[in-house]
């Protein structure tokens, strides 16, 4: 399946769930992309706005992506209003693109790109979006190699 095309009303989480915006997208329409629940989706809304996304467990076997505040502003949308969203896979099987500054600092030394390379794409984007929230360029390249050093450490338990 390469695009999925539909119209439905937003809804919203319970608070004690995150209180997210949502678009519901049923197990069946997941479960024929080769990916499955792991697909990665460029998510169209109204034919005018287009981001990356993933899917949530809605926990009744179906899924949902989330849509942000700013994303229904820009397409002047509110909880309970219609929306036209059209799902295609996304190319990138990352989902993120990566950022300069780590492109650089994985070519540069051939361990941190072999511990990079063997992450999972989900701990790679947890990486990738911590690195983006910081605007110093000293600071990315020291939470940067921080991180993937870290990704090697074995996970402890909480008691």
């Amino acid at each position: 399946m390469n695009t999925y095309k539909s119209l439905q009303i937003i809804n919203q989480l319970e608070k004690r769930k995150g209180g997210y915006f949502y678009l519901t997208i049923s197990a069946d329409i997941v479960n024929q992309y080769k990916n499955k629940r792991h697909t990665r989706f460029l998510c169209t809304l109204e034919q005018n706005l287009t981001f990356q996304c993933g899917l949530n467990h809605l926990g009744d076997g179906n899924f949902f992506i989330i849509l942000s505040s700013s994303n229904l502003n820009i397409v002047q949308k509110k909880l309970g209003d219609s929306i036209d969203f059209e799902l295609n896979e996304d190319p990138n099987p990352l989902g993120v693109d990566i950022p300069k500054i780590l492109e650089v600092i994985i070519e540069q030394d051939e361990h941190l790109k072999g511990v990079f390379e063997s992450l999972t794409l989900g701990k790679k984007r947890s990486i990738i979006h911590q690195i983006i929230k910081i605007k110093d360029i000293d600071k990315q390249i020291q939470k940067s190699i921080k991180l993937i050093k870290e990704s090697t450490l074995p996970r402890t338990k909480k008691l």
